[in-house]
């Protein structure tokens, strides 16, 4: 990229040419997830869709060539709920690199009952954390092979609130899933952080970067039939929350810059301009809780112990 087009202010609508690179966003099916592979597809890389619903994956994929003229998107069977099944996912990708890897797919559930993964995690910190920690060691050579590999992991406003308990991390005591569910997202946000200093330790040329959507509704997010249909009398009601919060195509911005953006470097965090709820992205400064390296560092033994894998995540 010239040093004019890195020089130029970052615009959400004019992203810059990104043809040869390959990109993985887990989850990009549905939701943030799919906004993010509608807006890199625009670049002209290949956007992979990890997605265990081939139905919904396909719809996606049909979705985004309607909008996007010649767009290389593909599907990747993948369940981070099932840890065995991540390598030989990655196998079936098939390249010689990977430039970035999106970690958004999640679980987010609203009634009572704790449920488990195929693993017998509890889903919600199973499927956010633990199965995106563990695809990283599949991932680590492909995204090593890439000159610059990045991992941009995707948190949420809502772990700002929240704490980790190391000692019930599953939430095996007190399970309440709205406070689980904002965990999940702080170990995800906290383990990219403490990625990233393990990887500037190691001399590689990977890095990872943290980014959130802000306040991102459903009501605000345009329709994109069959993958997502919002009604007029549903934008209309929404229409007074759009002055604190946006549609899931905007909260896919500080995403898509992170993975784009020639000036991003590793162990920052990027989410919305407007008080961190909506608006173009921007970079944030990274809350303490978020990036303790003593909190990080037990999180990263537990979670390598619970997916019995090396702790190195197979980059040296």
């Amino acid at each position: 990229m010239s040093s004019a087009a890195q020089n130029r202010p970052w615009n959400v609508h004019r992203l810059p040419p990104a043809e040869g690179r390959t990109f993985l966003v887990t989850g990009g099916n549905a939701g943030i997830g799919y906004f993010v592979a509608e807006q890199l597809a625009a670049t002209g890389a290949v956007v992979v869709l990890g997605s265990r619903d081939p139905a919904k994956a396909a719809a996606a994929m049909a979705s985004i060539r309607s909008r996007v003229s010649g767009a290389h998107v593909r599907h990747l069977q993948l369940d981070l709920a099932d840890l065995s099944s991540l390598k030989t996912a990655v196998d079936s990708l098939d390249v010689g690199h990977l430039d970035a890897v999106v970690y958004n797919a999640g679980v987010a559930l609203d009634d009572p009952p704790r449920r488990k993964t195929e693993d017998g995690h509890e889903l919600m910190f199973g499927t956010n954390h633990l199965g995106h920690f563990a695809l990283t060691r599949w991932l680590a050579p492909l995204l090593s092979a890439a000159p610059g590999g990045r991992i941009v992991t995707v948190g949420s406003f809502a772990a700002r609130s929240e704490r980790l308990d190391l000692g019930d991390l599953q939430s095996a005591r007190d399970y309440r899933p709205k406070r689980t569910y904002g965990r999940s997202k702080l170990a995800q946000m906290s383990f990219g952080f403490e990625l990233d200093r393990r990887l500037r330790a190691g001399g590689g040329t990977v890095f990872s970067v943290v980014a959130h959507p802000g306040g991102a509704l459903d009501s605000l997010t345009p329709s994109r039939p069959p993958v997502h249909v919002a009604s007029p009398a549903e934008r209309l009601r929404a229409l007074p929350a759009g002055l604190m919060v946006q549609g899931k195509d905007a909260g896919a911005w500080p995403v898509v810059r992170a993975v784009l953006d020639p000036e991003v470097r590793g162990g920052q965090l990027w989410g919305p301009r407007v008080f961190g709820l909506r608006g173009a992205p921007r970079r944030e400064p990274v809350p303490s809780h978020m990036a303790d390296p003593a909190v990080a560092s037990r999180l990263w033994a537990a979670s390598a112990e619970l997916v019995g894998t090396d702790a190195h995540l197979g980059f040296r």
